[in-house]
């Protein structure tokens, strides 16, 4: 959910159910992957149970039927139920002009997905004792307006009352008359300082893309430490995301997809693989890949290590679990994280590239998506479709229905 203005905006019944949609995975008895839908390889032998073959099927009507209604080139969704099923599988084009096929092994930006590591770093800081969540922003940030007043917790849970820089008419018409430039965190900050507040902290819920500058900037001056650094050595490494980076400009490794967009200067579609997402910071300019995002589902709500070591205390993990109700129907919002229907996550778009990456506590479940496309479909992203299409079958007492925020994704 990262986005500059129009869109640009850069979740005990449960597990029965899941459980019933699984069977040994075995030669003769799975359905043969329909066509244009690449399968991920096993990463742990034959033993790994497959979700039964009639609900591949389903979830494969599912994802075709969104990909249809919604133009989306290529998608690849993970479904993760230990000693219960998985389902990996790629549908479509990672490419247009070439016909390139969409994997599951692909790089892919993941916009607002970025809040979620940005706010740990804090978090860690916290539990170091370095920070307090009451602390007011203005303690280490200059120029804030009411940066007596706004606490950490509040930029972090999006009740700052701060105006979202991303809606600014200015901001909108410098990224899209040059996508590649590169942007200041001060200058994101600049953009929105120069609006009056919208309400008096704590007040309200407004997604705010604003709040997450102003913690990176909070790590950076407790830390000593660059952004990008402090996450890769304390947040990064220790998840062994080794496939997940904070990158400095534009740069993206191979292999990736091409990602397409209509959030340009003239409003038509164009490939924004190259766009420069240092606009996002630490709201939204980090990449990953779809086994990564299936590791940190699970690290982020639970605060667990892979190796079951905490990276957050349990007391600092439950006050970030905390999710009041926001203007969003069905959804709370924690400390960086969303609880949507029972699936506590984040989802992520920032142009040419959406990701949803959430984990339901109660299946121990996790789901992922990632496609290259932003392209909202009759309001709505297409992260979000995915989402509550494939929940529908998989958890239909949690379903993932999100609506679409339109103004900071």
């Amino acid at each position: 959910m990262t986005r500059p203005r129009r869109r640009l905006r850069s979740g005990a019944v449960v597990a029965a159910a899941v459980g019933a949609l699984v069977a040994p995975a075995a030669a003769g008895t799975a359905a043969p992957p329909p066509p244009a839908a690449a399968q991920a390889p096993s990463p742990s032998g034959d033993d790994v149970r497959e979700l039964t073959p009639a609900v591949q099927r389903q979830i494969d009507r599912a994802v075709r039927r969104v990909m249809e209604d919604a133009a989306v080139p290529g998608v690849s969704v993970g479904i993760w139920t230990p000693d219960k099923g998985r389902y990996v599988k790629s549908f479509g084009v990672a490419d247009k002009s070439t016909g390139e096929d969409m994997r599951p092994d692909l790089y892919t930006r993941i916009g607002s997905e970025t809040k979620t590591f940005t706010v740990t770093a804090v978090l860690e800081l916290v539990d170091e004792g370095e920070i307090g969540l009451d602390d007011t922003i203005g303690t280490y940030v200059d120029g804030v307006p009411g940066g007596d007043e706004i606490t950490l917790r509040q930029l972090a849970g999006m009740r700052s009352g701060l105006f979202n820089y991303s809606e600014d008419d200015a901001f909108t018409k410098a990224l899209t008359s040059d996508p590649q430039r590169p942007f200041t965190p001060r200058q994101l900050l600049d953009y929105s300082f120069q609006h009056p507040v919208l309400f008096a902290p704590g007040k309200e819920f407004s997604y705010c893309n604003t709040n997450l500058i102003l913690l990176g900037l909070v790590v950076e001056k407790v830390s000593g430490r660059a952004l990008a650094d402090y996450v890769q050595e304390h947040v990064l490494t220790p998840a062994g995301l080794d496939d997940t980076l904070f990158p400095q400009g534009d740069e993206f490794p191979e292999p990736h997809a091409q990602g397409y967009t209509d959030q340009t200067a003239t409003g038509e579609v164009e490939n924004a693989t190259d766009w420069n997402p240092s606009w996002g910071w630490a709201a939204g300019a980090m990449i990953s890949t779809l086994e990564d995002l299936r590791v940190w589902a699970r690290t982020v709500a639970t605060g667990r290590l892979p190796d079951g070591q905490r990276m957050i205390s349990p007391a600092t993990q439950k006050e970030r679990l905390i999710t009041p109700p926001t203007t969003i129907p069905g959804a709370g919002y924690g400390l960086g994280i969303f609880d949507v229907q029972g699936w506590i996550g984040h989802n992520g778009s920032l142009p040419g590239y959406e990701s949803l990456t959430v984990y339901l506590p109660s299946a121990d479940t996790t789901l992922v998506v990632v496609l290259n496309t932003d392209i909202n479909h009759a309001g709505e992203e297409p992260s979000t479709l995915f989402g509550d299409a494939i929940t529908t079958i998989i958890s239909p007492d949690h379903v993932f229905d999100l609506p679409a925020q339109p103004a900071a994704r």
